[in-house]
C-alpha cells in the first residue's frame, strides 16, 4: 500500500505536488459553476502531473460547496483516469464508520487503485451544525440546548475507536463473536480480493499527529490554517512513528495555501478576497467569497486588519517564481514529503490558472493524452 501513498516528484519539484479543493463559490457565482471548476481543475492536475486531488468536508458555509466529498469524488472519478482522488478529509465523527466504509468502497470500485481516505476528527463546522449532523441521543433537548452542544463537542474524543471500527469494516475482519462480525461494507472484501483505499489521518494539532505515528499511517497537517503548529506536530508524528504494514517510515504531507498569477498584484487581489471570506467566517458571518473589488474597498478595523495580515503571512502568493521559491522554502523548513496546495480566491478561472502557473514554474511535463 505504500506505493499508493508515496508519489513521484516530477519536473523540478523536489517532492510531489497535489491539490486540495474546497470547491469555493465566489460572489455572483453558483455551486454548479464551482463544481464545474473542480472538474476542470482535476483534469488540469492530471494532465500536469499533480499526484492527487483531495476534496475537503465542510458544512453550512455558503462559500464552500464541498459538504459531500464522496459525491464530488465520484463525479471527478468519471472525468479523470489516473490522478489519485480523496478526502481531505472526511470528518469521521459526523458519520457512522460503516457508511464511510461503504462510500469509499464504492469509490474504490469506481476508480480502482486511485482513492485515498483522509480522516479528521473535527466537525468541519460550528457546534450547532455538528449537532444537526450527528443526531445525538439528546436531540430532544433542542438544537440550542447546552447538553446537546457539549455532547457534540465530546464526540470527537472517541475518534480512535471510530477509526478502529472503520478499519475493521474496510478490511472485513471483525473477529468471531463481535456484534458486527456478520456485517459487511459493500462494495468491499466480502465480494472477493480487492485493494482498499489507504487511510490518512489529518490534523491541525498534536492529537492526530501522534495517533498517525503510533499506527504507522501517513499524516497530513493543515499548515494553511494552523501554521504555528506545523513543525511541532510533524516532529511529534515522526518521533511517535512505528513501522507498520502500510509504511516503513513516516510520510508527512502539509496543506499549503498558495496562489500564483502572471503579476504579483493579481495574486494579491485574489488572496485578499479569500482572507476577507475567512475573516467573515471566523466572526460568525460566513458567506460567498467576495470579489477582489469588494475586498479592496472593505474598511478593515485595526483588529480585522491584524487578523488579515496574519492570515496572509501564511499564504504563499505572487508570481510563479515567487510561489515556487516560497513553497521550496516551506518544504525545507518542515521536511514535508509532499505539498498539497489549496488556492482560495474568488475566481474559478484564476484558481485553475494558478495551478497551471505553479506547474510551469516547476517544469511539470504536460501529458497531452490525459
Amino acid at each position: 500500500m505504500s506505493d499508493a501513498i508515496r508519489g513521484e516528484a516530477r519536473g523540478t519539484a523536489p517532492v510531489p505536488l497535489s491539490v486540495l479543493d474546497l470547491v469555493t463559490v465566489g460572489s455572483g457565482r453558483t455551486a454548479t459553476q464551482a463544481l464545474a471548476t473542480s472538474v476542470e481543475l482535476s483534469r488540469l492536475a492530471e494532465r500536469r502531473g499533480f499526484h492527487r486531488h483531495w476534496v475537503a468536508e465542510h458544512h453550512s458555509m455558503p462559500g464552500v460547496a464541498s459538504s459531500s466529498p464522496a459525491v464530488i469524488l465520484a463525479h471527478l472519478a468519471a472525468h479523470t483516469h489516473r490522478i489519485r482522488l480523496g478526502s481531505g478529509g472526511v470528518m469521521l465523527p459526523n458519520h457512522a464508520p460503516l457508511v464511510v466504509a461503504e462510500q469509499f468502497g464504492t469509490l474504490e470500485a469506481l476508480a480502482p487503485g486511485r482513492i485515498d481516505l483522509g480522516l479528521g476528527r473535527a466537525p468541519g463546522t460550528d457546534g450547532a451544525t455538528a449537532a444537526a449532523l450527528r443526531r445525538t441521543d439528546t436531540l430532544n433537548e433542542g438544537a440550542m440546548g447546552s447538553p446537546l452542544l457539549e455532547r457534540s463537542r465530546e464526540l470527537g474524543e472517541d475518534f480512535p475507536e471510530q477509526l478502529a471500527e472503520l478499519t475493521r469494516f474496510l478490511d472485513d475482519d471483525f473477529p468471531d463473536g463481535h456484534p458486527y462480525a456478520r456485517i459487511h461494507a459493500v462494495p468491499g472484501p466480502v465480494q472477493g480480493p480487492k485493494g482498499r483505499p489507504p487511510v490518512w489521518l489529518l490534523g491541525s494539532s498534536g492529537f492526530s499527529a501522534r495517533l498517525a505515528g503510533l499506527l504507522g499511517l501517513p499524516f497530513a497537517f493543515a499548515h494553511h490554517f494552523s501554521a504555528r503548529n506545523t513543525i511541532p506536530a510533524l516532529d511529534l508524528y515522526r518521533d511517535s512513528f512505528r513501522p507498520s504494514e502500510v509504511l516503513d517510515a513516516p510520510y508527512a504531507m502539509i496543506g499549503v495555501s498558495a496562489f500564483a498569477a502572471e503579476e504579483a498584484a493579481g495574486a494579491r487581489r485574489q488572496v485578499l478576497a479569500g482572507a476577507l471570506a475567512m475573516l467573515r467566517l471566523r466572526t460568525g458571518r460566513p458567506g460567498l467569497v467576495p470579489t477582489p473589488e469588494e475586498a479592496e474597498a472593505y474598511g478593515f478595523s485595526p483588529a480585522e486588519r491584524e487578523f488579515v495580515d496574519g492570515w496572509l503571512a501564511n499564504v504563499v502568493h505572487g508570481t510563479p517564481d515567487e510561489v515556487r521559491d516560497g513553497l521550496d522554502g516551506l518544504r525545507k523548513r518542515t521536511g514535508a514529503d509532499e505539498l498539497m496546495i489549496t488556492a482560495n480566491g474568488h475566481g474559478g478561472a484564476e484558481r485553475v490558472r494558478s495551478y497551471e502557473l505553479i506547474a510551469d514554474a516547476y517544469e511539470l511535463p504536460e501529458d497531452v493524452d490525459a
